[in-house]
């Protein structure tokens, strides 16, 4: 999984590294921030805020959630090919059912409040064949993609937890340090002894 997820992340590395892209100035100013290592290495601290920056974009009824995804994790300095990825939760599967629970959601908050939030667009619209209410609507999607972006963060912990070094980043220092442990305990074997004099 994690060689998979490596090679993944190399060729678009390598990609954005293009003399093509590198030689437009405009383009270069965008993905110069791309190349560090630190927003494409998986740790647990990077994982999680890209989850929840991914999270939180793919419950936007927006296009392009995948490229507000990678700009606010630039912004965020955090993982973001898997804050792109978390954008595919959303996908032409999944999106009716998805607006669905945000108009419901919205509507259970709008009854449980006091007062009248968003009444100026309390109106239906209908959107590739979902009847939603717009105040509702708007209501529901907020409060789904901050619940999601808050709760990604204990999962992200939690699933760490069970992963070797916790999920936490090597430094070339703990690189190192790991190498020479396992060389102790595993002593390489010598070469045999030719028989030349």
């Amino acid at each position: 999984m994690k060689r998979r997820y490596l090679r993944m992340v190399r060729r678009a590395y390598r990609y954005l590294r293009h003399p093509h892209i590198r030689k437009r100035p405009w383009l270069a100013a965008l993905t110069k921030p791309l190349f560090e290592r630190d927003l494409w290495h998986p740790c647990r601290y990077t994982v999680a805020g890209g989850l929840s920056v991914g999270l939180f974009c793919a419950m936007l009824p927006i296009p392009f959630q995948m490229l507000l995804a990678a700009l606010a994790s630039v912004r965020a300095r955090v993982n973001i090919p898997i804050a792109m990825a978390a954008c595919w939760v959303s996908n032409p599967f999944t999106q009716a059912p998805i607006w669905l629970a945000q108009e419901r959601l919205g509507d259970w908050i709008r009854s449980k409040s006091d007062h009248d939030v968003l009444h100026i667009l309390d109106v239906e619209k209908t959107v590739f064949g979902v009847t939603l209410n717009m105040a509702s609507f708007i209501v529901g999607f907020l409060t789904l993609g901050i619940m999601l972006s808050i709760v990604a963060y204990p999962i992200v912990y939690f699933i760490s937890a069970f992963l070797p070094n916790r999920g936490k980043r090597l430094t070339p220092a703990m690189r190192r340090e790991e190498m020479a442990s396992r060389s102790s305990t595993h002593p390489q074997k010598e070469p045999p002894a030719s028989d030349q004099f």
